[in-house]
Parts: C-alpha cells; structure tokens; sequence
C-alpha cells in the first residue's frame, strides 16, 4: 500500500509539475520556490507519519526514513552548488532553469532505483559489502572536511561529456530551449542537452556519497528509495530557493562530513556487535545539521586575500 501511495505521489506531481504549471518556460520566483519547497517538506513528513502508522517497522521505520531524508537532503546542498555551476558554465538562460532540473532528477529517480536495488540484492548476498561502505563513507567524510569547498567544474574532462562531443551531431544554439531538433532532415542536439548529460553524470557521483550512507542507517530497499527520492522531489525547488545565498551556508559542508563520518564508524562498529540506536543516529544528524546552520549565520565567514 505505502509503495503505491508513494508511486502515485511521485507521478502525479511529475505531470502536474511538466504538464500544467510549467508548460512554458519562465524564471521561477523566490516566492514560487518557498512554497514548493515546503510543500515537498510537507509531504515528505506525512509520508514518513504513513510509516510510522503502517509500516511493520513502526517507529524504528520512520526514524530510520527521517535520518535517511534528512541526510539526503544535506547532501543535496553540494549537488545544488554543482548544478549551479553547470548551468554558469554553459550560460543557460534561467527561463530554462526549470526544464533543465525537471528532466535531470526524473533521470535521478530511475538512476537511483537501479542502484539502490541492486545495492540491496549485493547486500543480501554479501553483508560484508556493508563494511566497505562504511570505510568508504569514513573515508569521503574526512575529504569533504579537508577540501576548501571551493568546487570547480572541468566538462571537457568529463569522458560522457567528450564522447556527446565528439560521435554526436551538435548546434551551437538552445534553440528555445530544445535538447533535440531536426534540421535539413537531420538530427542535431543542443547545448541544453549536454548539460543535461552532465548533471545526470554529477548525480550519479552524489550517488556513491548518498546511497551507501543510507545503507548505513537502514538496509530497508523501500525506506532508502522513498527518502532518497523525496529529498531528491524537493532538490529542483531548493535549488531556486537557495541558488543566491548557498555560499552563506559555509560550514554546512563540514557538518556533512561529521554526519558521514558517524554514519560509516556506525556501520563499522556493527563488526564488534555494537548496535547504535535509530533515535541517537537521527538526534545525531539533525543536531550537526541545525548547528551548521546556526554557526554559518552567526559566525561570519572570514573573507581570504586573493
């Protein structure tokens, strides 16, 4: 029952979203951004209280899908500054903005089934897989902490990026926002088309980082899909919403490596039968993320000498 709520949820919206409120493209508003924002927040919370009534898990599930929401959502933070990037880089018109984001998280959201599931089969098969995942996760949370959070972006690196480049047939212009036109009976792809490529690249990145720390916090295939998709059903809102002020949020990247770093030695620690609970993880990660974004806001960023 909660996976066809879930599924009929996820589609609606999609067409509604494509379908009759952005038809045509425009610049989303702030105002516009706020309120899908809360309204994906929203329903991402009653779903989770859908858990809690009807999952066998009972409370245990729900928290568990919370901590798996909640640190999808913080990494998405990073993945909304890339995707930022992207677009500066290949000079999108923001009218197009919308468009863009819609077609790379409904990429996302099949990429992310398959990867997940398959996760899941490998896991049941070998449990051991779980311990990679766990120095893995030590391991990406220690980078992120050292890194100087100045991301840059290299497309021409980028071997799908090179390949698009070199087989297919491409113009030079976004021809209203179209990914594919035809042309003197030929078939030709734009620019908007190879931003799409890259951000569905980048995505699958984030994945690595996002899909073993769910697996940390439960091995439950539905609740990692449900959170890891609802959180990524907000990520084009929160983009709009935070697009203009996200460098403000400075030390949110080094809560993320704190909330990583816990999550693998979590998982690690299961080696020596010592089992930390749903509700500390979930206090845990809640607590790191609303302490990054307090201090970020009270404690002005330093500005560096250039």
């Amino acid at each position: 029952m909660l996976f066809g709520i879930f599924s009929v949820v996820i589609v609606v919206f999609l067409i509604i979203d494509l379908g009759i409120f952005n038809k045509t493209a425009h610049k989303i508003t702030t105002k516009s951004a706020l309120y899908q924002s809360i309204f994906w927040v929203f329903i991402s919370v009653v779903f989770g209280l859908l858990i809690y009534i009807y999952d066998e898990g009972g409370e245990t599930a729900a928290v568990e899908y919370f901590s798996a929401y909640l640190t999808e959502k913080a990494l998405s933070v990073d993945n909304i500054f890339v995707i930022l990037l992207i677009l500066k880089y290949f000079a999108v018109k923001e009218e197009y903005f919308h468009k863009v984001l819609f077609w790379g998280i409904l990429g996302a959201i099949l990429f992310r089934a398959v990867f997940i599931f398959v996760g899941a089969i490998l896991i049941e098969q070998f449990h051991w897989i779980l311990y990679i995942f766990g120095v893995f996760l030590l391991y990406t949370g220690v980078r992120i902490y050292f890194e100087d959070g100045d991301e840059k972006i290299e497309p021409e690196k980028n071997p799908v990026m090179r390949f698009c480049r070199r087989y297919l047939p491409m113009t030079k212009d976004d021809h209203g926002g179209h990914f594919v036109i035809r042309e003197s009976g030929k078939l030709l792809f734009t620019p908007l088309f190879l931003v799409i490529v890259l951000i569905e690249t980048t995505d699958l990145i984030f994945a690595f980082d996002s899909i073993p720390a769910a697996f940390a916090i439960t091995q439950n295939p539905f609740l990692i899909y449900t959170s890891n998709i609802f959180a990524v059903m907000g990520l084009r809102a929160m983009f709009f919403l935070l697009a203009g002020i996200i460098d403000k949020f400075y030390l949110l990247q080094k809560g993320l490596s704190i909330i990583l770093f816990f999550i693998g030695a979590k998982m690690l620690l299961e080696i020596f039968h010592i089992e930390i609970e749903a509700y500390l993880s979930f206090s845990v990660i809640i607590a790191t993320l609303t302490l990054s974004i307090l201090f970020s806001v009270l404690v002005p960023r330093k500005k560096t000498e250039e």
